[in-house]
């Protein structure tokens, strides 16, 4: 019958892999994650399976970290897009949860069902699917969301879960196997219980992590939008106070003309140009993206940036607040970039034009020479606040929200943003249409 151990131990190994998979970001596309996962994994599952069936349970429990565990986080580790204490929590956080099914598994075919291995391998055909059913369902898309948002935090966590996986492994194989311990039975149930309050208490943590993330996102939208609304009633005021003086203005200056005062005249004019000077930009038609795209501009101009904007559209029906926040967060960067550079080099340019039925926006700025970012990698951050980053999470989002993406690299010593989107919500495309077109 030791054929049903061996099958219900290659099941386990093939599930683990299941479960590690739904959580971890890999840097690689999906066809050539699973390709090379494939190589490298399938021969090592056998091999263990093999060495289980030739050497038995007992050796290959207490080996199996050296032969198995080791070589796989070294694999998936170089696969992994994240490579500190995120990748560490996501693999001790699979590789526990299996040795957690496969303990209880074991246990129960012991006591339960004679050591036959028939209640062994029925357990877990149906427990390592409901597991990944369960992270599927509830933790893979908050999780994958608080990997991206969450730079930090991670350290405690990983520490947390690596010593549990050493623990459960410790006390279940060292210096025999459980079953030949029945004194100690007590002591590992108690950790079996442990396992899943344990966990229950950092997924509790980490989505409560999330909620303080994107209540923090929220009010930078909120106060986005503040902004550009503060900056339009200020556009209003100052173009209804221009409006009421230009009379007086246009008074004055036929007054001067009809005495025959050229040079006063001019002089006039000139102070009035001057003033008109200090007046908000005209940059599109619509409001808000006018006073945001104003608001920057004041920023820029500030700290003596170059600026260049150049908006083609008309006076269509835009989705203006995911507009604004795209540009928000993406003239934000370019400012606090241009901030770090010497006053000769900041330099930052804003376009947006539709071409047939897509919305492209590209906003480009100079950047540090030292900055090397190609189409698809994550970019790097100084900031140390957890959630602040660069914004481009958030851009990402709402391009999404919008049928688009977006993409974002270094060249010529350039900081590129291109962002296309469909603004009608009545064409649903999905994001991973665009992505050849943003290349």
């Amino acid at each position: 019958m030791t054929i049903l151990r061996d099958l219900s131990m290659l099941w386990s190994l093939f599930h683990i892999l299941i479960i590690f998979m739904l959580l971890y970001r890999s840097r690689y596309p999906r066809k050539k994650t699973f390709l090379l996962t494939g190589i490298i994994m399938g021969p090592l599952g056998i091999l263990t399976v093999a060495g289980l069936a030739h050497y038995g349970a007992e050796l290959m429990g207490k080996v199996f970290i050296l032969t198995l565990t080791l070589p796989s986080l070294l694999f998936f580790w170089f696969m992994s897009k994240d490579k500190k204490e995120k990748f560490f929590f996501t693999f001790c956080l699979a590789d526990t949860v299996a040795l957690w099914i496969v303990a209880v598994t074991n246990l129960a075919d012991f006591y339960l069902g004679g050591q036959k291995y028939i209640l062994m391998l029925v357990g877990r055909l149906v427990l390592f699917p409901l597991a990944e059913w369960a992270a599927y369902r509830y933790l893979r898309r908050p999780y994958m969301e608080l990997q991206e948002s969450a730079a930090g935090g991670w350290g405690l966590f990983a520490g947390m879960s690596a010593l549990y996986y050493v623990l459960l492994v410790i006390s279940a194989n060292f210096p025999v196997v459980i079953t030949k311990r029945p004194q100690e039975l007590p002591v590992f149930l108690m950790i079996l219980a442990l396992m899943p309050l344990t966990y229950a208490t950092i997924i509790t943590a980490m989505y409560r992590q999330l909620l303080l993330l994107r209540k923090q996102q929220s009010e930078r939208v909120m106060q986005e939008q503040k902004n550009a609304l503060e900056a339009q009633l200020d556009n209003q005021q100052n173009i209804g106070k221009l409006r009421h003086e230009m009379k007086d203005y246009t008074a004055a200056l036929s007054d001067l003309l009809a005495e025959g005062k050229m040079d006063e005249a001019a002089a006039y004019l000139a102070r009035v140009e001057e003033k008109m000077e200090t007046l908000p930009g005209q940059f599109c038609a619509n409001p808000y993206i006018n006073a945001t795209l104003a608001y920057y501009y004041r920023k820029l101009q500030e700290i003596s940036a170059a600026c260049r904007i150049d908006i083609q559209v008309g006076g269509e029906t835009l989705p203006y607040m995911e507009l604004c926040r795209i540009l928000a967060n993406g003239l934000d960067n370019a400012w606090d970039a241009s901030r770090a550079l010497d006053q000769r080099e900041r330099e930052v340019s804003v376009h947006m034009r539709y071409h047939k039925e897509y919305l492209l926006i590209r906003i480009k700025n100079r950047c540090r020479d030292d900055l090397n970012i190609e189409k698809g990698m994550d970019v790097p951050t100084d900031k140390k606040e957890r959630g602040d980053g660069f914004g481009l999470s958030d851009i990402q989002e709402t391009a999404q929200q919008l049928g688009g993406d977006m993409v974002c690299y270094t060249e010529n010593g350039y900081f590129i943003l291109a962002v296309m989107l469909i603004p009608t919500v009545s064409q649903q495309v999905r994001s991973s249409d665009w992505r050849f077109s943003l290349l």
